[in-house]
C-alpha cells in the first residue's frame, strides 16, 4: 500500500527527459573555483596559501565551528588565488582557486574499513571530516543532524528518496545504479543514531529504483530496513510532508523532525556517507541532473565541486537555441542564475535550462479568493491572506498567520490563476520579521548594559 500527505500539487514532472540517462563522469576541470561557503552554517576557513601545491582530497578550508565542515580540493594542482568570486546564491564569497596539474592525484587516504568495525562516534567523525552535508538542497552539515540533544529520543531514520521536484532524476539513477552504496550509507546513519526503525520512502514513479533498493535491502540481512512506496505528489520530499506521509507524525510548529523522534537524510547524502565511512573519501563530487527543453541532450553526470555550470551544460549537448532561464535545482524551489561561468557547489543536484517560451512573464493580478492556494498548501496555511497582507506591507496582520512556517515550496504560486508571486511575498515578509526580531534583540541587549 502506498502513502501520501494532505495538500500538494501534481505539476508536469518531465522526468522522462533524463531518467533513462545512465550516470556519466565529467573529466576534472582545468581550473576549480572552490567556495569556502558550501553549506548552512559558518563557512570554512582557508588553510592553504597561494602557489601551494595540493592533491585531490586535501583540506583547503577547516571547519569554523560545530555547524561547519571542511572543504577539500576536487583536483590536484596549484592554488592560484584565494579571493571573492560569484557564488551560486548570488553574492560574492571567498573561494580557493586551483589550477589543475593534469595528474588528478589523490592525497593519502586510510585503507578501506568495514562499517561494522567502527563504533558510532568513529562513523560520525569520518562523516564530519569528509565534509558531508545534506545533498538534497539544504546542505546542512550531516554530523550535526547526527548529534541530537540527549533529550531527543530518535527512534526512526527516514531516507528521503521521493525526489519529487520536477525534472530532476539524479537520485533515481543513483538508486538504480548504486543501490548497495546508498543502503550501506543509510545503515551507517541508523547505527550512529541508534534508531530502531529505518525507512526508505520512494515515490511510485521510480519502479526501477524501488526494485533495486528492495533487492539491496534484502541483501542487508538483520539491519531492520524497510522500503515504503508513496503516491506521486509534490512536495512530498519536504521533511514535514515525508514524515506525515510515511509515519503519520506531525512536526510541531517551529520545530524540527527530531522533535517527533525522526532524522531525515537524502539518497545522495547516504552514498557520500558510504564513501566517507569505508574509504575516508571527502565529498568533492556528486551526481547532478542537467536537463530541460533548453538543452540538446539531458544527462545525469558526476561532476567535481568547483566546476563551471557551463561545463555541465556542454555535457548535455549545449543550449538548444537561446536559453530562457538557467536554474540551479528544479523549477519549483531552484534559483535562477545569470552567469554560467559560476562554479557548482556541494548542493548543486540539478541544472535546469528553460526555453524563452517557458519563462513566466512576471505579470500578475489581484487575488480572486478562489482558495486554490489554500487547498494546495502542504503546511495548511492561508497563502491568500498572507500574500495580500505582504503585498501591502500590513506586517502586524501577518503575525497570527504563521508565515515563518512556509517552506517556500511554490505550491500556492503554481496553483494561483492570477499568477501571484506568493513565495516572493512571503520571503519579503520573513525578512521584515527577522529584521524586527534583530532590532528587538539589539534594544534588549542595550537595556541590559
Amino acid at each position: 500500500m502506498s502513502v501520501s500527505f494532505r495538500g500538494g500539487i501534481h505539476p508536469r514532472y518531465a522526468k522522462e527527459l533524463s531518467n533513462d540517462a545512465a550516470i556519466e563522469r565529467l573529466p576534472p576541470p582545468d581550473e576549480a573555483i572552490v567556495h569556502l561557503s558550501q553549506h548552512i552554517g559558518a563557512p570554512a576557513v582557508a588553510v592553504v596559501k597561494k602557489k601551494q601545491e595540493v592533491k585531490k582530497g586535501e583540506v583547503l578550508g577547516e571547519a569554523a565551528g560545530f555547524v561547519s565542515v571542511p572543504v577539500h580540493a576536487p583536483i590536484s594542482g596549484k592554488v592560484t588565488n584565494i579571493g571573492l568570486y560569484p557564488h551560486p546564491f548570488g553574492s560574492l564569497q571567498e573561494a580557493v582557486v586551483i589550477e589543475s596539474d593534469g595528474k588528478d592525484e589523490w592525497t593519502d587516504l586510510p585503507k578501506e574499513v568495514k562499517p561494522d568495525s567502527l563504533d558510532r562516534e568513529e562513523i560520525k567523525d569520518r562523516i564530519r571530516d569528509a565534509g558531508i552535508v545534506g545533498l538534497g538542497g539544504a546542505a546542512f552539515p550531516t554530523h550535526v543532524k547526527l548529534s541530537p540533544p540527549p533529550a531527543k529520543n530518535i527512534d526512526t531514520v527516514l531516507l528521503n528518496a521521493a525526489e519529487c521536484e520536477p525534472y530532476l532524476t539524479a537520485d533515481d539513477r543513483l538508486m538504480q545504479e548504486e543501490p548497495d552504496r546508498v543502503v550501506s550509507g543509510f545503515i551507517a546513519l541508523k547505527k550512529v543514531l541508534g534508531a530502531k526503525d529505518a525507512v526508505i520512502a520512494i515515490e511510485e514513479n521510480k519502479p526501477e529504483a524501488i526494485a533495486a533498493m528492495e533487492k539491496a535491502v534484502a541483501k542487508a540481512k538483520g539491519k531492520a530496513v524497510r522500503v515504503v512506496h508513496m503516491h506521486v505528489k509534490y512536495p512530498q520530499g519536504g521533511e514535514k510532508q515525508l514524515i506525515d506521509a510515511v509515519l503519520g507524525r506531525e512536526v510541531p510548529t517551529g520545530g524540527l523532525p527530531m522533535d517527533c523522534g525522526v532524522v531525515v537524510q537524502n539518497v545522495a547524502t547516504c552514498a557520500a556517507v558510504d564513501d566517507a565511512v569505508r574509504f575516508a573519501k571527502p565529498l568533492i563530487s556528486r551526481v547532478t541532473t542537467v536537463t530541460g527543453e533548453g538543452v540538446n541532450g539531458p544527462v545525469n553526470v558526476v561532476g567535481r565541486v568547483g566546476t563551471p555550470v557551463q561545463t555541465f551544460i556542454d555535457a548535455a549537448g549545449g543550449f538548444r537555441g537561446t536559453p530562457g532561464r538557467v536554474i540551479l535545482g528544479g523549477p519549483m524551489m531552484g534559483g535562477a542564475i545569470h552567469n554560467t561561468d559560476i562554479p557548482v557547489i556541494k548542493s548543486t543536484g540539478g541544472i535546469l535550462v528553460l526555453t524563452p517560451e517557458q519563462v513566466p512573464s512576471g505579470e500578475f493580478d489581484s487575488c480572486i479568493r478562489c482558495g486554490r492556494c489554500v487547498r494546495a498548501c502542504p503546511i495548511h496555511l492561508c497563502p491568500n491572506d498572507m500574500g495580500n497582507y505582504s503585498e501591502v506591507e500590513m506586517w502586524e496582520e501577518l503575525e497570527g498567520l504563521d508565515v515563518n512556517d512556509c517552506i517556500e515550496c511554490g505550491c500556492c504560486s503554481y496553483s494561483c490563476p492570477a499568477n501571484r508571486p506568493l513565495v516572493q511575498f512571503f520571503r519579503y515578509a520573513k525578512l521584515w520579521i527577522r529584521q524586527q526580531q534583530a532590532l528587538a534583540k539589539a534594544a534588549e541587549s542595550k537595556d541590559e548594559r
